[in-house]
């Protein structure tokens, strides 16, 4: 079974809502202007990054010309870019992929994002309740499939609707599509049209289960799911210095900005940042970036070694994909390069029960 899986990859993040290390501050200690993202963009592919996730959010720069600006700069590493269904017509969307997988000559996925954070939508002028967003997720992915056939197409929606459209050149490669969501409307729609099912970092029990009910739901659909895996890391040579430094990200937070964060926190992470006692989840995992940011709130906090076998344990989950980060992320990339990856790539392969034994857990 272990022989058969593909191995391991590797992601990292593009913080177009600002870095440094105190979060949660009026104004972010290192701005998300375009020369600060190139450095993190050119630092993770310099360290051999598969791909990078470019999120969106309503008030933040906008995803897709970023990612344009940022996959002209670059040569190798891929650009997993965040769409919300709705906001551009579908026919231009598929061109638009289209184009940029040409230009960066095959290196475009997109991660589509149905939910999200509360208001998102409305206020950009987007009116759609939760059930419509998932249902016209799922029309745009076969939507853009058929349009990237190159052939002239027909598609009669109840959200959408193509007469005769045609996307010429299609793509370069194979665009894949990654979604997420925890709600049974989002696990079912993965199961039907998504590429790689996204897990936010939970703990183990609850990632176990949700993956055997996604396989089940996959298998139902004649499909075989993939699963990616999206976590801060916040690692130091000493455990107690690596939980001193995630500590140190939330100390100087902004009561406004804390207020902010409260207002538009919808279940899941944020509450549990919320209500855990000193936001700790287990041995290794913390909730308290949930404190000061939306979306992914929950880090693996400890020294590379206990970093690397708690992404081991996942990936005996059967996760194969990581979408990871950290603070400030020009830094923490090579930090999880060097000093995490190899230590978890040695367990994958079989390495680590004979040279770096598993701490007791």
């Amino acid at each position: 079974m272990t022989a058969a899986r593909p191995q391991p990859l590797f992601h990292w993040f593009i913080p177009i809502d600002g870095d440094g290390v105190r979060l949660g501050t009026a104004r972010a200690e290192r701005p998300p202007d375009f020369d600060y993202l190139t450095r993190v963009v050119r630092t993770a592919e310099e360290q051999g990054f598969h791909g990078l996730l470019i999120p969106t959010r309503a008030p933040l720069m906008e995803t897709w010309t970023t990612a344009t600006a940022l996959a002209a700069l670059t040569t190798r590493i891929r650009f997993l870019i965040a769409v919300r269904p709705g906001f551009i017509a579908v026919g231009l969307l598929a061109k638009m992929v289209a184009t940029l997988d040409q230009i960066s000559r095959g290196r475009v996925d997109i991660n589509i994002v149905p939910g999200g954070i509360r208001h998102d939508f409305e206020r950009l002028g987007v009116d759609s309740d939760h059930a419509g967003r998932y249902a016209q997720a799922e029309e745009l992915m076969r939507a853009c499939r058929a349009l990237w056939t190159g052939e002239v197409t027909d598609f009669a929606g109840r959200h959408l609707t193509l007469r005769g459209a045609r996307c010429v050149p299609p793509p370069f490669g194979t665009p894949r599509f990654y979604q997420g969501g925890a709600s049974p409307r989002a696990e079912a729609l993965a199961a039907r049209e998504a590429d790689v099912y996204l897990l936010w970092i939970e703990p183990l029990e609850q990632i176990a289960a949700r993956i055997e009910r996604v396989r089940a739901a996959y298998e139902t659909c004649g499909r075989v799911p993939a699963f990616g895996l999206r976590t801060h890391l916040i690692v130091r040579d000493d455990a107690d210095e690596a939980w001193d430094a995630a500590r140190r990200l939330i100390a100087d937070a902004d009561p406004e900005v804390l207020r902010q964060r409260q207002a538009v926190a919808v279940g899941g992470q944020a509450a549990s940042g919320a209500t855990v006692d000193r936001h700790r989840l287990g041995r290794h995992l913390w909730t308290g970036l949930a404190t000061v940011r939306v979306n992914c709130g929950t880090a693996i906090v400890g020294t590379p070694q206990q970093a690397a076998e708690e992404l081991y344990e996942y990936w005996k989950l059967g996760v194969d994909e990581f979408i990871l980060s950290g603070f400030p992320h020009v830094e923490e990339c090579v930090r999880a390069r060097q000093a995490v990856l190899p230590l978890l790539r040695a367990y994958i392969a079989g390495e680590s029960h004979r040279q770096l034994p598993l701490e007791k857990r």
